[in-house]
C-alpha cells in the first residue's frame, strides 16, 4: 500500500445516538478504528446518487447521521 499522509483534520460533533450508529456499523463490519469507519462511510456517501440538494437557509444542525424523518420529508418535498 502506498505511503498515505493525512495532513488535514475534520472535526464533527455527534449526538450519543449518532455515535452509537457509527460504532454499531463499524463493529458489524469489523473495521479497525472509528476513523477508518468514518472514511469508508464518507467514500460511500460521496459515491451515492439520488439525494436532494440542501435547501436555502438550512443549517448544519439540519443534517444528522441517523436522520430525522420529518427533516428528510421536508428536504424531499413531501
Amino acid at each position: 500500500m502506498a505511503d498515505l499522509t493525512r495532513e488535514q483534520r475534520l472535526q464533527i460533533m455527534l449526538t450519543e445516538a449518532e455515535l452509537r450508529a457509527v460504532d454499531d456499523w463499524r463493529f458489524q463490519r469489523r473495521m479497525p478504528t472509528r476513523a477508518a469507519a468514518v472514511r469508508e462511510l464518507l467514500k460511500r456517501g460521496l459515491a451515492a446518487e439520488g439525494f436532494p440538494e440542501a435547501l436555502a437557509g438550512e443549517r448544519s444542525k439540519d443534517f444528522g447521521v441517523i436522520g430525522d424523518q420529518d427533516q428528510t420529508d421536508m428536504r424531499d418535498g413531501a
